[in-house]
């Protein structure tokens, strides 16, 4: 049987040679920073006095906001632009994915056709593709699958399309040429020796992109990328221009209706297009931190924890406490 484990006081250390005892117990304050605490008080008072001035101002005519914001139609037209934003995103990655690999690639063909989608869809005005989609089946009143000069194995009416599959076609096909650049530029910053480390070990190429190059290149993508969907977010109120009433068309509409409450419902556009875009830069920040794991010796901390860390640190240097606990 073992013997008990017994707990001793550790030996007491003396005086530091060298050091003045009284120097040595005088306890470690921080220092004092008056002109910083003078400049967060007069941004304070500012932004208070702003924000009082919104909110006391009658020409904002808040007693209507509510109404028009939870109106049938407002809310028709954010169902719509999270609609096309959402397809619009997903068939641009996927697309841009393929032009970024072309892009990429060894074959001179390839490279060069992915090129020249890159520089025709990136040199139009996103309105002239949404009108010039609109009437493509002027041009083409038909699309066939099938042999050259030869029987059709599968045709499309390209009449038929309704405004949102011309407004997700032309978004997508936007977003793919920018995509394919952010994805392109993520994958050359990944450091030349972990490709060279990658094929000494024999692994092949799809492996050494799933496995080595993906992981670290969408460390640079992501930021990119949620920049270039929030983007998108505001590009999508173009689709109002092939007949389809988005959120920003809802607006338009509602505003030509009711002349009399224009502020109040510019307002109301305003504050959905922020909502929208706060709520994709929160998915953005999670996606960046979950990414960035093991390649920073700590995560970045949440809002949360940024001002649960404010706070208490500026009330410990208030109360002259120094804060020993972990987490601050």
């Amino acid at each position: 049987m073992s013997e008990p484990i017994t707990l001793q006081k550790p030996p007491e250390t003396g005086p530091v040679p060298g050091v003045d005892p009284q120097i040595a117990q005088r306890r470690v304050t921080p220092r004092l920073r008056p002109w910083r605490w003078l400049a967060s008080a007069i941004v304070l008072v500012v932004l208070a006095q702003f924000v009082a001035g919104i909110f006391t101002n009658t020409h904002y005519e808040w007693q209507k906001f509510w109404p028009f914001f939870t109106r049938e139609s407002i809310l028709d037209g954010v169902v719509v632009t999270l609609q096309v934003v959402a397809l619009s995103a997903a068939s641009g990655l996927v697309l841009g994915v393929i032009v970024a690999l072309g892009r990429l690639s060894t074959n001179p063909l390839i490279a060069g056709l992915a090129w020249a989608y890159v520089w025709f869809f990136r040199a139009l005005p996103l309105p002239l593709l949404l009108i010039i989609t609109f009437n493509f089946s002027y041009f083409y009143p038909r699309l066939g699958v099938g042999i050259p000069w030869g029987p059709v194995f599968a045709e499309l009416q390209t009449s038929a399309l309704t405004p949102l599959t011309i407004g997700v076609i032309a978004l997508g096909l936007n977003e793919a040429a920018y995509a394919a650049e952010v994805i392109r530029g993520g994958v050359l910053s990944v450091e030349h020796g972990q490709i060279e480390a990658a094929n000494a070990l024999g692994l092949s190429k799809a492996r050494q992109l799933r496995r080595v190059v993906l992981p670290q290149a969408l460390r640079s993508i992501v930021p990119a990328y949620g920049n270039q969907l929030i983007g998108l977010i505001k590009a999508s109120s173009l689709v109002y221009y092939v007949s389809l009433l988005d959120l920003f068309g809802a607006v338009f509409v509602l505003e030509s209706r009711h002349p009399e409450s224009l502020v109040p419902i510019l307002i109301v556009g305003a504050a959905w297009y922020l909502l929208l875009t706060a709520a994709l830069s929160i998915v953005q920040f999670y996606v960046e931190r979950y990414f960035a794991r093991g390649s920073v010796h700590a995560l970045p901390p949440t809002p949360v924890q940024r001002l649960r860390r404010l706070t208490v640190d500026s009330w410990a240097r208030l109360a002259g406490v120094r804060l020993t606990r972990r987490g601050f």
